[in-house]
């Protein structure tokens, strides 16, 4: 069975079993193989993948946007593709702090964020600019410094002089087909797949083998939901909040970049306040914080323990009255985080191959 092929059934098995959040009604499955036998697992609690109503996931759309999400073509200067900057070994984030791998060459304002389990996602970006994934992509094609993509009419022009684009359109959507709107739903339906649930402590959680947890890591899951809980407390490891975790003392003000969600609430309780990354891979998606400034884990940990800033909106889970901000962690404690962060790497997500390029030259219907 081809790449491209197992990639289809995976899929079609993959939404016969999971599209119930989209109201659709699973149609008759053919029997399984031997290699589609188990869907990708979702997280505890988890039954389905949501999608917009006017945006259901089908393995034609999923396809459309993974081939675009790896098409450079999409860029004003045809090298610069959505994966540039989103490698999926990196659990879809960039190992620069600040990345330069856009057209201009210039530095982006902030770090490039992992890009996982985003079908559950609520306010993306680090100020929760956008609110679903249907509307994410157009900032990174048009932002001078990523895609570069000012002229969308000219974009649109290059795909529709692209046969093949046309047809993966046109698969996907219908005849006439190509649209922005459809380039669009394309890329939110394959980012919505990017499910991340199959690491060694979801292992663990569902009695499967190859999810022992040593000691030291379920003492670090412990330590998580002792400590970490208001920010990190779901199976999603993240609350989808904005918070203040001490990182500076001063801020932006109006709409500059450096006042974080208070730039899109305009309010100033919410200066400072960044959206909570998810846990899961944090070991593969070095650097940290919006800004990307602390290269290690345990650069992170060390700035919980004792280089937290007070400001006037940090948040209040890190404020200990008369002693300074943070939390108490021993030495041996955040060891134990450390191992238990390890344990959310998902070494199959990372490497799946029906989530890194398509097949050259292989169209989506067969």
């Amino acid at each position: 069975m081809s790449p491209h092929t197992l990639w289809r059934t995976a899929t079609g098995l993959l939404l016969a079993v999971l599209l119930g959040a989209c109201g659709e009604v699973p149609g008759p499955e053919a029997p399984p193989s031997e290699e589609t036998s188990r869907p990708p697992p979702l997280p505890a609690g988890f039954s389905s993948i949501p999608a917009l109503q006017d945006n259901p996931l089908t393995p034609e759309g999923i396809a459309l946007g993974r081939w675009l999400f790896y098409s450079p073509t999409l860029s004003s200067n045809g090298q610069v593709s959505c994966a540039t900057c989103h490698p999926a070994s990196r659990a879809f984030s960039d190992e620069a702090p600040l990345t330069r791998r856009g057209v201009s060459g210039r530095p982006l304002a902030r770090h490039t964020p992992a890009l996982v389990n985003l079908a559950w996602m609520e306010g993306l970006f680090w100020d929760g600019g956008l609110k679903n994934l249907e509307s994410l992509s157009l900032s990174p094609l048009t932002h001078p410094d990523e895609m570069g993509q000012a002229d969308l009419g000219a974009l649109m022009a290059r795909l529709s002089a692209n046969p093949e684009a046309v047809q993966r359109f046109e698969t996907a959507f219908g005849p006439n087909g190509l649209s922005l709107g459809n380039l669009l739903k394309g890329l939110a339906q394959f980012q919505r797949t990017l499910v991340s649930a199959d690491s060694p402590y979801d292992r663990w959680r569902r009695g499967e083998p190859g999810g022992d947890l040593s000691p030291l890591a379920q003492e670090g899951f412990a330590l998580v939901q002792r400590h970490c809980t208001p920010c990190h407390g779901s199976e999603l490891f993240t609350d989808n909040a904005f918070h203040n975790n001490g990182l500076d003392a001063r801020f932006g003000t109006g709409e500059d970049l450096t006042r974080g969600r208070g730039r899109i609430t305009l309010r100033d309780e919410d200066a400072g306040h960044y959206k909570t990354p998810t846990l899961r891979n944090v070991a593969r998606s070095a650097p940290y914080m919006h800004d990307g400034r602390f290269a290690t884990l345990d650069a992170v940990l060390e700035h919980y323990r004792h280089g937290m800033v007070p400001s006037a909106t940090l948040d209040v889970a890190f404020q200990r009255g008369a002693a300074p901000p943070g939390l108490a962690l021993e030495e041996g404690e955040k060891a134990a985080l450390l191992s238990f962060l390890e344990a959310l790497t998902d070494e199959s997500f990372l490497t799946n191959p029906d989530l890194g390029p398509p097949e050259p030259g292989v169209s989506p219907s067969g």
